[in-house]
């Protein structure tokens, strides 16, 4: 860990978990962001907590992860959760420590998942039985992001919203730039919810995954394997910069005909992590693409990676708007 990563781990360590603020010292008044100096996260400048607005700059998870899926099916198909053609699918938008570890809950007045840990920090974790989180956005007359969401931000296994309640709770309740204080006294509930979410999906919407890998001739097969470099290589040459790649599956070492390896990366390419500090608020888009700072966890022999096409019930065709 570097010595600045120590000091800002050092500062977070004040900061109570589980409380409505992230920050006691966050003011409730209007933070007026647009007139102040722009500030990059996990910067020197960043950790001078008595003079910045924490609202303007993030400073709790200033190392910020664009994530992605690659599933082949959602396991509710016969409720029309269906995956979108041509596309990977948003996972989230992490705010990670600068050193890399990452806090999670860090309001549980703001909790909404369904399956949360049993405990975090100490401190027992509810889960959350009440009305679904989209139906928050339909209370917002946020209409356009439903549908948006329910085409892009599909989860396997449960149902959508649950899962996006799931990403909220654990890592939007983490940013200094989401905390409830910095929306200032005409605060509505949920505003910052809605606010998480448009910056997630406006961050996924510039990294095309699918096109930027077809683009380098990397495409769906069941016939074909890839190498981890090429496809690191694939993205890189779009994002300008080296993401996280997360596979599942065998390991290769343990693949018929490869058990003399030392190679126990896996086999089935399912994730990808974009990396970035945030020159201000993550709302207003402006980022510095950084290399991951995580090893990937898929086999790096050549041609030793699956990137399996979908089950063909499991998608339908949509348009990237």
């Amino acid at each position: 860990m570097s010595s600045t990563a120590k000091v800002f781990v050092g500062i977070l360590s004040v900061a109570a978990f589980a409380k409505a603020a992230l920050y006691s010292n966050t003011t409730k008044f209007n933070h007026t962001c647009a007139i102040k100096p722009t500030i990059q996260s996990c910067s020197i400048a960043a950790l001078d907590l008595a003079n910045l607005d924490t609202c303007c700059t993030e400073t709790y998870g200033g190392q910020l992860l664009s994530t992605q899926f690659w599933d082949t099916y959602t396991g509710r198909e016969d409720e029309g959760q269906l995956l979108p053609k041509k596309h990977w699918t948003l996972h989230g938008l992490w705010p990670d420590y600068c050193n890399g570890s990452y806090p999670q809950y860090c309001d549980l007045s703001r909790q909404y998942d369904r399956e949360p840990p049993h405990e975090v920090n100490g401190q027992r974790v509810q889960p959350y039985n009440g009305t679904g989180v989209d139906t928050f956005i339909k209370d917002w007359d946020r209409y356009d992001l439903l549908d948006w969401m329910n085409k892009f931000w599909v989860s396997q296994g449960q149902p959508s919203a649950d899962f996006w309640a799931h990403e909220f709770s654990k890592h939007a309740t983490c940013y200094s730039t989401f905390d409830v204080p910095c929306y200032g006294p005409k605060y509505r509930q949920h505003e910052e919810m809605i606010d998480f979410f448009d910056t997630a999906v406006s961050f996924y919407r510039n990294l095309p995954t699918y096109d930027w890998l077809a683009a380098e001739g990397i495409v769906p097969s069941n016939k074909t394997q890839y190498s981890l470099k090429n496809i690191t290589a694939a993205l890189k040459k779009h994002y300008g910069a080296v993401p996280y790649l997360g596979c599942y599956g065998e390991q290769y070492s343990q693949v018929q005909g490869s058990k003399n390896t030392s190679d126990h990366g896996l086999t089935v390419l399912s994730e990808v992590w974009y990396f970035s500090y945030a020159n201000g608020r993550p709302q207003d888009g402006n980022v510095t693409h950084i290399d991951s700072t995580a090893p990937s966890s898929c086999a790096h022999t050549d041609g030793a990676i699956w990137y399996y096409e979908r089950t063909p019930s499991s998608e339908r065709p949509v348009h990237h708007k």
